[in-house]
């Protein structure tokens, strides 16, 4: 008669602690290169980030929009705005894109008209980045 213990050695249904091991090593060796690779890229990616506020708008005529923000972008480093004026329908009548030059300035206040092709109701800014 055959024990349980000797089919278990004859087929190699034995614990392995070894194999066991190994498996999760690397498992957290996976685990951990992801988390380390997302943070390396979130952070990397904020670093060059151009934050902006608006602070108004004024309808100047039916072909002009004032638009006001602060913009505080990396220390040192130009940066290009985007700015569109939109009429009742939130269709854009008006588009700008203006390149600034870098500045000791932290957060620095800007105002800027944006030509229209219609009547505007507002004037926003869509977007700044780091150049």
């Amino acid at each position: 008669m055959t024990t349980k213990q000797q089919l278990d050695d004859r087929y190699g249904r034995g614990p392995r602690p070894a194999r066991r091991r190994a498996f999760w090593v690397i498992v957290g060796t996976i685990a951990v290169a992801s988390v380390a690779g997302l943070s390396w890229l979130t952070i990397s990616n904020s670093l060059d980030d151009v934050g902006y506020d608006e602070t108004g708008f004024e309808l100047v005529d039916a072909r002009i929009v004032m638009v006001s923000f602060q913009a505080t972008p990396p220390a040192g480093m130009g940066f290009v705005c985007a700015l569109q004026a939109l009429d009742e329908d939130f269709g854009i009548v008006g588009w700008r894109v203006i390149e600034y030059p870098s500045s000791e300035t932290i957060t620095r206040t800007f105002v800027e008209t944006i030509p229209t092709v219609a009547q505007a109701t507002t004037g926003t800014v869509h977007s700044c980045w780091a150049t």
